[in-house]
C-alpha cells in the first residue's frame, strides 16, 4: 500500500476488514502509528485528477437523501438513514466551473488520518474534470451505482466516475451515513465514522455494513429511477440497464445489493471481502467480476477464503482478475493522492493503477449494461502485462 492507504488500513481498516468473525479478510501490513510518522513536505497546488478517456463532456451534481422509513444501525436516534449521492453524468456542456472534489471538512478528517504531510486544505482542492451542475446531454444513459471502502468517503472514486460518465454512464457515488471519516450535509453538520468503532470495540459484524448499504443503493434507486425522483433530469437515465460496483466493502455490498434488488444487472467488487455468502442460487445468472491486487490476499486459495467461496457460488458471467503491483487503495483515488504529497508509492504508478481500473470497469459495464464486444476481459493481453485471469 501507499503510506496514504496504510494509514486508513492501520486505524480504520481494522474495523472493515480485519474484522475475521468467522470470515477471512484482507490482510493489513503493519505501519507506524500516526504520531510515528515522518512529515513530508507540503506541495502548495492541488492535485489533477487523470483526464476522463470517453468522449462525453462530465457533469456534476449532489443529491443528500434522507431515508426516514429506515432507523440508522449506528445512531439509532437519528432522523432517518442520512446519504449524500454525488451523480457524474454526460454533459451537454462543461457548466459553471469544475466540480468540488470535497468539503474541507471532509478532507481535513480524512487528511488528519494520513499525517503530517496530508494538508486537508489542499486535498479538498483536488482538480476534478466535471461542470458542476452542467445540463446533461440528451439521450438514455445505463447507471452505475458506487460504493466507497469503509471509512473513506465516495470522492475518493471520482477519477473512475468520471471516466465511465464520460463513456456514456450516468454514476452515482453513495456515502453512507457514520460510515467514513466525515460526510459533509447540507446546513454545515458533519457526520463521523461511528460505525468505525462499533465494529472495533462493538464486535458487530461487517455484514450489518453490507446489508445495511443494499437498502442504501435501494433507496437510491428508488429515489432515482421510481415514479417521483430527486433528479429533475432523470429521464437521461435508462432504468433497464443499472450496475454496481464498489470499493472494498463497498465492492462486497454490491453482492448483497444484487441478491436484495434484482434491478441491479451487474456488479464489480473491488479488492473487498464478502461478509456474507450468496445464497443457493447465486445471483440467478447475472454476471460479477471480481478484481483485486495480485498478491497472497486475492489469489486462489488465499488468505481472503470468502473470495474463493464466493467464485463458486456466483451462477453467471463471471471473471477474477488480479493486478500485479496492485495494493487494497489501487483502485481509487489513493495511489493519485498518494503521489501528490510525496507519500511512498506502490510498484503499480498512480496512472497506471487509474487506467487499469478504467479499463475493466468500463469494459464489463459495456459488456452487460449496453451489449458491446469487449476483448480485454477475454483473457491475459500484451497491452495489460498486469492484469493475471484466475480460473480456480
Amino acid at each position: 500500500m501507499t503510506r496514504l492507504t496504510r494509514a486508513v488500513a492501520a486505524t480504520v481498516l481494522t474495523c472493515s476488514l480485519a474484522l475475521t468473525a468467522g470470515v477471512a479478510t484482507a490482510a493489513v501490513p503493519d505501519v507506524p502509528a500516526p504520531g510515528a510518522r515522518t512529515a513530508v513536505a507540503q506541495p502548495a497546488r492541488p492535485a489533477v485528477l487523470p483526464a476522463p478517456t470517453g468522449p462525453h463532456t462530465v457533469g456534476s451534481t449532489v443529491l443528500p437523501l434522507v431515508d426516514r422509513s429506515r432507523t440508522d444501525p449506528w445512531v439509532p436516534t437519528a432522523d432517518g438513514r442520512a446519504l449524500m449521492v454525488t451523480l457524474h453524468y454526460p454533459a451537454a456542456r462543461s457548466g459553471g466551473g469544475p466540480a468540488p472534489y470535497a468539503t474541507r471538512e471532509e478532507a481535513r478528517l480524512l487528511a488528519e488520518q494520513l499525517g503530517p504531510g496530508v494538508s486537508g486544505d489542499v486535498l479538498a482542492r483536488t482538480r476534478t474534470h466535471s461542470g458542476a451542475d452542467a445540463r446533461p446531454a440528451p439521450g438514455r444513459h445505463p447507471l452505475v451505482l458506487l460504493s466507497p471502502g469503509f471509512s473513506v468517503s465516495r470522492w475518493t472514486l471520482t477519477a473512475l466516475a468520471e471516466d465511465l460518465a464520460s463513456r456514456g454512464y450516468v454514476v452515482a457515488s453513495v456515502d453512507h451515513a457514520y460510515e467514513s471519516y466525515g460526510i459533509s450535509l447540507p446546513g454545515g453538520r458533519t457526520l463521523t465514522c461511528v460505525a468505525c468503532t462499533a465494529l472495533d470495540e462493538g464486535g458487530v459484524h461487517g455484514s450489518v455494513v453490507t446489508s445495511t448499504r443494499a437498502a442504501d443503493m435501494k433507496y437510491v434507486l428508488d429515489r432515482l429511477v421510481g415514479p417521483r425522483s430527486v433528479w429533475r433530469y432523470a429521464d437521461v437515465i435508462d432504468a433497464r440497464r443499472i450496475g454496481m460496483a464498489g470499493h472494498s466493502i463497498g465492492g462486497a455490498s454490491a453482492a448483497t445489493a444484487m441478491v436484495a434488488d434484482r434491478r441491479i444487472d451487474a456488479g464489480i467488487n473491488m479488492d473487498g471481502a464478502f461478509w456474507e455468502d450468496l445464497p443457493a442460487e447465486g445471483l440467478r445468472g447475472r454476471p460479477f467480476m471480481m478484481l483485486g491486487t495480485h498478491d497472497e490476499t486475492h489469489l486462489p486459495g488465499g488468505t481472503d477464503a470468502s473470495w474463493d467461496r464466493t467464485w463458486s457460488a456466483l451462477d453467471g458471467w463471471k471473471r477474477w482478475i488480479t493486478l500485479t503491483g496492485s495494493d487494497h487503495f489501487s483502485f481509487s483515488d489513493g495511489p493519485v493522492i498518494s503521489r501528490h504529497f510525496g507519500l511512498p508509492e506502490t510498484e503499480l504508478p498512480a496512472d497506471r493503477a487509474v487506467a487499469l481500473t478504467r479499463t475493466y470497469v468500463s469494459a464489463f459495464f459495456d459488456r452487460h449494461l449496453r451489449g458491446l464486444a469487449r476483448p480485454v476481459l477475454d483473457g491475459p493481453s500484451t497491452a495489460d502485462p498486469e492484469a493475471h485471469f484466475q480460473n480456480p
